[in-house]
């Protein structure tokens, strides 16, 4: 068996999606039984095994959104340690190709500017995100 202190040395690989609409962005609400639940975050999930970034990427969007989408450049990325797990968290730029938004897996979605960040209380994982994001629009 693999120890404790090994087993959350494991990085878990997660892709996230940036998608615009003019100047706002899609962020979408954690369901109540997950963990960080009813926190908001990028729709977005694991990369897994013999799967790319952007076809994860792609596959999460069509799974919780039902959207497809374009996977453009990468915004930034960032590596988060939660109690449970540790996250290697890679946002891409994209673009809605097909579908509109619907709530498969989430408890809300919204689309809000830069200015509202700070209305809603985000994933930790995302804050350095964030950040970054309030610097650059």
């Amino acid at each position: 068996p693999i120890s404790k202190d090994r087993c959350c040395m494991m990085i878990t690989e997660v892709v996230a999606a940036l998608i615009w609409q003019g100047d706002r962005f899609l962020i979408c609400q954690r369901p109540p039984h997950k963990a960080r639940g009813l926190l908001w975050e990028f729709v977005g999930g694991k990369v897994e095994p013999g799967e790319t970034k952007p076809q994860a990427l792609i596959r999460e969007c069509r799974e919780e959104l039902g959207i497809t989408i374009a996977v453009g450049e990468p915004f930034m990325e960032v590596t988060h340690t939660y109690p449970d797990l540790t996250v290697h968290l890679s946002l891409f730029h994209s673009s809605i190709v097909s579908g509109e938004p619907q709530l498969l897996e989430h408890a809300d979605l919204r689309w809000i500017t830069v200015n509202e960040i700070d209305q809603y209380p985000f994933c930790p994982a995302d804050v350095e995100i964030l950040h970054e994001l309030k610097l650059r629009f």
